[in-house]
């Protein structure tokens, strides 16, 4: 039942919806409901987690609803996401309206409070109908439920670059589901031999994995190349990377917190239930070398655009490209200890990725830009908080050891030597050193470089604590895992590897 409540319970922060015009008190109650329903959706995460974890995967309606250490990993990425970007949202949105943000464009300030309210509760759904829907088709309908609800949180501020960076995302993203979508009906005839492959239930996952090995292989063959294709355009994968740029630049900082990382995970996760299904029917050669192929493109596509990039948020979102690449190169790398280096990095990125962005949304909001040259230098004395926690989130999501990604991408590579990838590792090597310099040549000019004499900003508690808090737990995580989470994600990596 646990799983039918954790759906459920998003739709909390509905109920404060006013009807109306927004006042302070309506105001006030739209920001309690959203936190209340993204707190109670994470302690119920945990919850699931440790069901998971004492007694094995969560059914529910016949296996229609079902959780795994996989599912219950993405799940608590998922709620942990979006409480902390629920948080901050309330100081960030707040601060655009007192700056006058919101009335730059078409809607009020009302109805701007009220679309970021409505929307995010019914993106967060779909998050976590994407990891608890056993049903193939389930899965796809929530992956695109996704993007229909975070296509109108890009065009939140509506402006002419919104409405572009929308309809960019919109279809490049229908297109490729479209690709998901065939692939999920190729796989469904791949198992029509199968028992019970009349029911609804023939395209449980479930289902499918426990008869890979006589699953139609030529069928199978082809629902992963478009599998791939579809969820890797969800995930932002080169060639099909172009929409994340936009995209992420153009949506309020909490959303696109939430799209860099809970909802690349998501993606993701569509691809891994795929890949796992195509390697015990075809081995993992096959889609490995297609995994490797697209990781790899994806890592060295980011390189000069992180290089020659002007922007902060967009240098954010070529580095998610990247990020996705490093992920997949560890499921192509496959066997045991890429698939827990994957489980470690999804994590850690999760951490580090959403904190950049919040860094990112003070800073903007602070100087009134996204540019760097605008911004010319100096945050770290303007912002003396956010400067410091930019520049040591960057540092951690470059792979500076002792941070907790420099572990999991040190893993990817002894994964790939021993698996005998030597030019992966290579261009990862090389890629990754692109990278590392772009970044850290760019951040750390803005937050160490000269600047004007400015006077101090004070704090925003709603913005900086939550900052603050996720800061936090990225040192710890760099030193420690709670036992629980590590065992759940060696979970997770022995669903990729079925021990």
């Amino acid at each position: 039942m646990i799983l039918l409540i954790l759906l459920l319970v998003p739709f909390v922060g509905l109920v404060g919806q006013p009807l109306s015009s927004v006042n302070p008190a309506a105001r006030r109650t739209m920001e309690t409901a959203n936190l209340a329903a993204f707190g109670i959706t994470f302690v119920l995460s945990l919850v699931l987690a440790a069901q998971v974890l004492a007694s094995g995967p969560v059914s529910l309606w016949s296996g229609f609803l079902y959780a795994d250490s996989l599912s219950a990993l993405v799940c608590l990425l998922t709620a942990s996401v979006a409480l902390v970007c629920s948080v901050y949202a309330v100081g960030y949105l707040r601060e655009d309206e007192r700056s006058g943000a919101f009335d730059q464009e078409g809607d009020t300030a009302a109805a701007k409070l009220r679309k970021y309210y409505s929307l995010t509760p019914l993106f967060v759904f779909a998050m976590l109908l994407v990891a608890l829907a056993n049903n193939l088709g389930l899965m796809w309908v929530a992956i695109e439920g996704t993007t229909l609800a975070s296509v109108f949180l890009v065009t939140f501020y509506g402006k002419r670059t919104s409405l572009e960076a929308a309809w960019k995302y919109a279809m490049i993203g229908g297109v490729g589901l479209a690709m998901a979508l065939f692939g999920t009906v190729l796989a469904y005839y791949a198992g029509h031999r199968l028992p019970a492959s009349d029911t609804i239930g023939g395209l449980n996952w479930s289902v499918l994995a426990g008869h890979a090995a006589s699953l139609d292989k030529t069928t199978m063959r082809l629902a992963f190349i478009l599998a791939l294709l579809g969820y890797g355009t969800k995930a932002g994968l080169a060639p099909m990377h172009t929409w994340k740029p936009d995209a992420y630049s153009e949506a309020p900082v909490p959303a696109a917190a939430i799209l860099s990382s809970a909802m690349l995970n998501c993606a993701l996760y569509g691809l891994i239930r795929f890949y796992i299904l195509t390697s015990r029917c075809l081995g993992p050669q096959f889609p490995g070398g297609l995994l490797l192929i697209f990781g790899m493109l994806s890592m060295g596509i980011s390189v000069p655009f992180i290089l020659v990039q002007r922007n902060f948020r967009r240098l954010l979102a070529y580095h998610t490209i990247d990020h996705a690449g490093i992920m997949v190169t560890a499921l192509g790398v496959g066997g045991k200890l890429a698939s827990l280096a994957l489980m470690l990095h999804m994590t850690y990125h999760t951490v580090a990725k959403s904190l950049l962005f919040l860094c990112a949304g003070n800073v903007s909001q602070h100087f009134k830009t996204d540019l760097f040259d605008k911004v010319k230098g100096g945050v770290i004395r303007v912002m003396p908080v956010t400067g410091a926690v930019f520049l040591m989130a960057m540092l951690a999501i470059i792979g500076m050891p002792p941070f907790s990604l420099f572990q999991s991408e040190f893993l990817i590579l002894r994964a790939a030597f021993a698996g005998g990838h030597y030019l992966a590792t290579a261009l990862f090597v090389l890629f990754g050193t692109g990278i590392f310099a772009g970044a850290l040549l760019h951040v750390g000019s803005l937050v160490l470089g000269p600047s004007d004499e400015a006077p101090v900003a004070v704090l925003r508690p709603w913005r900086d604590y939550s900052m603050l808090t996720l800061a936090v737990v990225l040192v710890v995580i760099g030193f420690w895992l709670p036992v629980p989470l590590l065992d759940l994600i060696r979970g997770a990596a022995r669903v990729v590897t079925g021990d």
